[in-house]
């Protein structure tokens, strides 16, 4: 069905075609990165809700090309259009502890395909319909990260519909329907992947706990500098059987919550943020969660190319005592589709309640930095983490989880000029992160993560 209706939406784009303006272009990129990390809290996971043991040395190398194509065409009165497709794989190199599970070609899936269209309608509608990436949707990056955060980085997509009305020049309205498939849906190539547990919470069950949602978001600027944004979804996650046969509920969700950005001056800006769930399951038991954001923001405004700046912010999602049972859980924070990498490569794996399934936390983050070109930045953040509740996930008798300090370094390789049409580019990045536990775990032993990438753009 979810394919006769993706057809359906470009076929108005086939008639347009034919009185339009038509470019084409094409293009592709090689990702590799090195990682190796020891003792991160979560790994190697122990399935659904259970403590997990700390992770083993671990050298690994991802590969991940990908290509994409896309038409763009522009009417007189039915604004410009595009179409996009991508197209990826990833396959590994894991020397300690050696395993070969994922040699080359792995599988290759269908990462993006996708209609956009904007200014429809004398600039009144903007849409965007079929599979498509969730990073940074709608400035809500604690609401929307990731559609398949099973599949660790090779991808972020979900398949979506998106329409943005612009009610006036400083207010927008933005309507989303969405559906996040556990298992590989479309793809080529071994058997490997075929059963990958895409979206749902315990790795180690069947891929069958799929997710889906829509949502209504209010965008505005007050005063001219105070941007807010209102917005109430819902999110509803299939039953699925674990490793164990334990089959689990279907949950049911509501989420509403507010963002504002108030802009001081051209250098400082607060962001304060509240959302509250509420829902039920299957079962019949009654969901609820909160979760909050207050932070400050500063970027230096010299015309100057370094730009150094800095954040400060406490991040909170609640917990429940009762996480650990086989039917607790009902008041710890539900992630919704915001299970990524926003703040740690590392400590996604330590969320516990599954991969990213980022929960039950105070975590307090000082972020320090510096622009020094394009593509070339160095950061440094550090900072507690706590727990809102005791939950036994971490098999400690106490609420701090630990510190946590990260340190990134962004460098260009080579760089395109851009006004002479040159595409081919080649930039990278170091990454490392230590994390010092605290009374929360069962060992006191520190864990560490460091990686090095290379990314070439053609």
């Amino acid at each position: 069905m979810k394919k006769v209706l993706l057809c359906l939406a470009l076929l108005p784009s086939a008639a347009l075609l034919a009185r339009a303006e038509v470019s084409f272009d094409a293009g592709a990129d090689v990702r590799i990165r090195e990682e190796l990390f020891e003792n991160v809290p979560g790994l190697p996971g122990g399935g659904l809700l259970l403590r997990t043991k700390r992770g083993i040395f671990t050298n690994q190398v991802r590969f991940r090309p990908r290509v994409w194509g896309e038409v763009k065409w522009t009417t007189q009165n039915w604004g410009s259009w595009r179409i996009y497709m991508r197209l990826a794989d990833e396959f590994r190199w894991c020397p300690e502890p050696y395993k070969n599970t994922h040699s080359f070609p792995d599988e290759l899936i269908l990462d993006n395909l996708f209609i956009e269209g904007k200014g429809l309608f004398d600039g009144f509608l903007d849409l965007k319909v079929g599979r498509q990436d969730y990073y940074g949707l709608y400035g809500l990056d604690h609401v929307f990260v990731d559609g398949t955060p099973g599949d660790g980085s090779r991808t972020t997509y979900g398949d979506m519909a998106g329409f943005t009305f612009h009610v006036t020049d400083e207010s927008k309205l933005d309507l989303f329907a969405l559906y996040d498939h556990d298992d590989t849906d479309i793809r080529w190539g071994t058997d490997r992947g075929k059963h990958t547990v895409l979206s749902g919470i315990d790795p180690t069950a069947s891929p069958d706990m799929d997710d889906y949602g829509y949502g209504l978001i209010w965008g505005s600027n007050l005063a001219k500098w105070l941007p807010y944004q209102l917005f109430v979804m819902q999110k509803n996650t299939h039953e699925f059987e674990d490793a164990k046969g334990v089959m689990h509920p279907w949950t049911q969700r509501e989420l509403m919550g507010a963002k504002f950005v108030p802009q001081i001056d051209e250098e400082w800006s607060l962001q304060m943020e509240g959302m509250g769930q509420v829902g039920c399951n299957g079962d019949g038991a009654t969901l609820s969660g909160w979760s909050a954001y207050a932070g400050v923001n500063w970027k230096s405004a010299t015309e100057s190319a370094i730009k150094p700046y800095g954040r400060f912010g406490y991040h909170f999602m609640s917990g429940d005592d009762d996480a650990a049972e086989e039917d607790g859980g009902h008041s710890a924070w539900d992630p919704m589709w915001a299970r990524g990498v926003n703040d740690s490569e590392m400590f996604l794996y330590g969320t516990h309640y599954g991969v990213a399934w980022w929960s039950n936390m105070h975590y307090v983050k000082t972020t320090v930095g510096c622009d020094l070109g394009r593509r070339h930045r160095v950061e440094g953040s550090c900072g507690p983490i706590f727990a809102a509740a005791q939950d036994g996930m971490g098999g400690g008798d106490g609420l701090f989880k630990g510190f946590l300090s990260q340190a990134r370094y962004d460098f260009p390789i080579w760089l395109a000029d851009k006004t002479k049409g040159e595409r081919f580019e080649v930039f990278g990045h170091v990454l490392a992160e230590f994390f010092n536990p605290g009374d929360y775990y069962e060992t006191e032993k520190p864990g560490f993560f460091f990686r090095w990438q290379v990314e070439f753009k053609f």
